[in-house]
This record gives structure tokens, sequence and C-alpha cells, in this order.
């Protein structure tokens, strides 16, 4: 953030009245958040000189800002953490993470149990409090170029601390504003949680990186975020497919937006939906595809026509490659589908464990396994089929989740759809459709006939179909596909055999 940091302090001695910041506390300028951010830099130094090393409490208001900011000041390190993050996820931070400080409000603090030995109690701006363990900071020298972590669940079912250059985040935004075409001074959404790396990166880092405002709310209502783009001619904003889905669906729209583009990824998209949802909202959608490990690597260009932009995943940002490669780890060609690999400026540092980042495990040649399937285009775009390891065992027969989704997803009236496994005492496993969709609840038969009649093999057809208001998700909006397994867990057991959504 040290870079960051300098140019801001250099834009608050011309323009101190420039609004940085609109959150659910009102309007921001920068000079304010200098100001505050100043305070708790001029505290950190008085606890030690060094350069520390921050876990702070981020949520989508100016203090989150202003909070990394003074570490920039210090040459330090920021890691964010949701304020609603489970004791057990704080103690997980705690140890991977071996912060010198924590910065967040009492409540959090008291729920969190924060260790002993952060003995030293200091309080900054709005509130919030300073942790630190007496002693002098760690060397920064340990994160080798981080200056940002952010906790994501990722797929193996323990959360990971993912450590991110700022020269990463910064070509990540140079080349997201470059491809949408915006300005200098354009407001930017930050609706997605600021705790994620993405977040943090797109919603944070590049509106002031832009010298644009950050424009924010309390927590997520498609109707308040609708209003607020408007009133604030929101240039740009990023969202999981859900939350755009969502605001699409809104009564009574406010009025015109100004978005240039709004960029959905993070989770699975329907071309159809997305077409009838960037219509009725009467922006452009870029579809893309990225992870906390390789910043928002892929997207289309806002010319593109709607099958690449909403029907592939986008194209690889410029200096990033990505490519599909068989179980021998051989590049294959144009149309064929295979383990994808990424390369690029915004790659990670590591994971962090124990205070320090763990390199990724790289091929030879450099390339980072996404653990997901891809399919590249002579074009250059990019079509990703999902992950390689989300199968159905049922009866001894595998069956591909991916395969079923995409296949569901292509009915008309279907807008979102996710497929889980949920136990049988014969066959082991079943397979469990949810849908979300723009009319009236789908039965399971309508369904399975649509998909005979798409020649779609009976063995890829779901056993249970249960039309929901919303797919679960987490605290970032992605896909929750544990709270999936569990709420198609619950319906199936308590749905009567002779149902119309039970096969």
């Amino acid at each position: 953030m040290k870079i960051l940091a300098k140019e801001l302090l250099e834009r608050a001695q011309h323009s101190p009245d420039r609004i940085a910041v609109v959150d659910e506390l009102g309007d921001h300028t920068l000079g304010e958040i200098v100001a505050a951010a100043t305070t708790l830099a001029a505290r950190i130094e008085a606890i030690d000189p060094g350069a520390p090393t921050v876990l702070v409490q981020a949520d989508n208001t100016w203090h989150t800002v202003a909070a990394a900011l003074a570490v920039g000041m210090r040459g330090g390190v920021v890691a964010v953490l949701s304020p609603h993050a489970a004791d057990s996820e704080f103690r997980l931070a705690v140890a991977d993470i071996a912060p010198d400080l924590v910065f967040a409000e009492p409540e959090p603090l008291d729920r969190w149990d924060v260790p002993a030995d952060f003995s030293l109690r200091e309080t900054a701006f709005a509130g919030r409090v300073v942790c630190a363990r007496p002693g002098p900071f760690g060397p920064v020298e340990r994160w080798r170029g981080g200056t940002a972590i952010a906790m994501t669940s990722g797929s193996t079912g323990r959360p990971k601390c993912v450590v991110q250059s700022e020269e990463a985040i910064r070509y990540a935004c140079a080349r997201t504003i470059e491809v949408v075409g915006m300005r200098p001074g354009d407001a930017v959404g930050a609706f997605v949680p600021l705790s994620s790396v993405a977040a943090f990166c797109f919603g944070m880092y590049l509106p002031a990186y832009l010298g644009g405002s950050m424009v924010t709310i309390d927590k997520w209502s498609p109707a308040a975020a609708l209003r607020a783009m408007a009133a604030h001619r929101v240039a740009w904003t990023m969202l999981v497919p859900t939350m755009a889905l969502q605001l699409s669906l809104v009564d009574n729209s406010p009025g015109t937006l100004a978005l240039r583009a709004m960029t959905v990824g993070g989770g699975p998209m329907n071309e159809s939906a997305m077409a009838a949802a960037e219509n009725r909202l009467g922006t452009t959608f870029l579809r893309v595809f990225g992870m906390s490990e390789c910043l928002g690597h892929t997207t289309p260009r806002i010319d593109d026509p709607p099958a690449i932009r909403l029907g592939r995943d986008g194209r690889p940002f410029e200096g990033t490659v990505v490519r599909a490669v068989d179980g021998a780890g051989n590049i294959l060609g144009p149309g064929e589908v295979g383990d994808a690999q990424v390369k690029g400026p915004s790659l990670f540092v590591g994971y962090a464990r124990e205070g320090v980042p763990v390199p990724p495990e790289l091929t030879p040649d450099g390339f980072l396994p996404t653990g997901d399937l891809v399919e590249v285009a002579d074009d250059g775009s990019i079509r990703v089929l999902g992950r390689q390891k989300q199968i159905i065992i049922r009866g001894g027969r595998n069956i591909d989740i991916n395969e079923m989704e995409a296949a569901i997803a292509g009915l008309p009236a279907v807008v979102q759809v996710c497929v889980v496994a949920v136990p049988d005492d014969l066959l082991g496993e079943r397979a469990a459709a949810l849908v979300v969709t723009d009319g009236p609840p789908l039965t399971l038969d309508s369904v399975t006939l649509q998909l005979a009649a798409a020649d779609v093999p009976k063995f890829k057809w779901p056993e249970y179909l249960f039309t929901v208001p919303d797919l679960p998700q987490n605290r970032v909006g992605k896909l929750d596909r544990p709270e999936a397994v569990r709420l198609a867990t619950r319906l199936t057991t308590s749905t009567d055999s002779s149902s119309p959504q039970v096969r």
C-alpha cells in the first residue's frame, strides 16, 4: 500500500475536498480520510517505528480505506478480515498471518477473544482500537513483497490467506480500467464485502488508484445498490452473478444508470439470463474469470458481441496467459477441454502460513494450475467448465456436476442452477438440482422432458428438483456449495416420494 499511500497524500494536498468515499455514514473527503489515516499511523509509530503487519476489520466504509492508507504510510502489510468472521476464522488468521497489530471496533474484538499477548491497546479514530503485542514488529521483509492479505474459502474446506503484492493489484486495476474505458474521477461501486481479495482490489484500491469515489452501502440490498449507483453516477462495478441478477429484478428502478459496464464473475452464469438482465438494466455485462491467487485475469471487451461477453469468460489481460493442458501436461489446441493453468503479473506471492508466504506450486515453466477445466478458442477467449473434481457417484457411476448444471442452465426460464449430491441408502448419492427461475416454479417432469427433447442422456438428469428464490451465498455473494448441499438434503428428506419434485 506504500505506492497508493504516497499518491493519495499528494492528491490530498491539492484536492482535500474531493469526495473519496460515499458510504452508509455519508460523504467523506480525501482530506478527512487522510487525517484519520495520519492519526492511526501516528498511533502505530508510537508502538514501534518499524513497518507493521496489521489485521484490519474490513467493512465497506471509509474506515477501511483510512486503515489501509495508514498501514501504507508506515510501509506495512494490511490483512483484511470481515467484521462478521467467526472466532475460528479469526484464530486461523492470527495463526497464519502472525500480525503485529489488530485494528477493529470493540464489539468484534470482544467476540473474537483476541489473545492476551495483544496487551497494548490504543484508540485511533471512530472508536476503533489498535491491539498490539509488546516488543518490536516482525520484519516486513518476511512477506517477500506482499502488501495485502485476505482470506478466501478456496476449494479445500480450510480457509486460506492469500498474499498479493501491490504491483499485482495495480496491474489488475490498470487492465480493468483500460478495458472498461474508465476515466480519472469516475465513481466505482463497491458492493461486495471488502474483506475479499477481489473486492479489496477492485472495490477499494481501484477507485483510489483512479482518483474516483468508492460508492458503497451498509449491507447488500439490490434496491439500495441501484439507488446509490443512480445518485452518484457509478461508472463501473464488479458483482457476482446472483447480485447482478437481483439488481435486474428490482421493481420501480430509480432511473437511468450511468454504468458504462458491469463486470460479473465468481459463479455459474447462464447466457440468456445475463442477456435479459443487462437489457433490463440498460448496461453492458462483462463476464470474467479470475481467482484470488491471480486477480481478475480475463475479461471481454465492451464492444464484443453478446456471445463472447456473456457466453464465454473473457480473454486474458495483456501480459497474462491462460492455457489448457491434458493429464500429462501437454498444451491442448483450440477447442479442446483441459486443466486450466495461468501465468501473469497478478500471480500471488503465496498462502500465509505461520507469518510467511508459502509460494504456490507452479509448473516448471511458471504456470499456476487453477483446478478448473477450460477450453481456449481460436480468438483467445476462454470458457470455464467448472472445477475438475465435481462429481456425484450414483450407484458406482460418476456423474459430472458441471455437465448436469450446463444442461439444466440451457433450459428456458432457468436463471441459475446448482446441482449437488444428496445421500441415498441404496445408491450412495443422488443428484438434486436447486433452480432459480424468472417465472413460476418448475416441476421435475417438465425439466426432464426438456432435457430428453435436447438429447441429454438420462443418467445426467436430476432425481430431485427444487425451485428456490435464491441460491445459497457466502459473505462475498458467491455460491455456497456446502450450504446448498445442506439445503438440498433438508428438502429431499422432507419431500414425499410422490411429489412432482422427485423422480
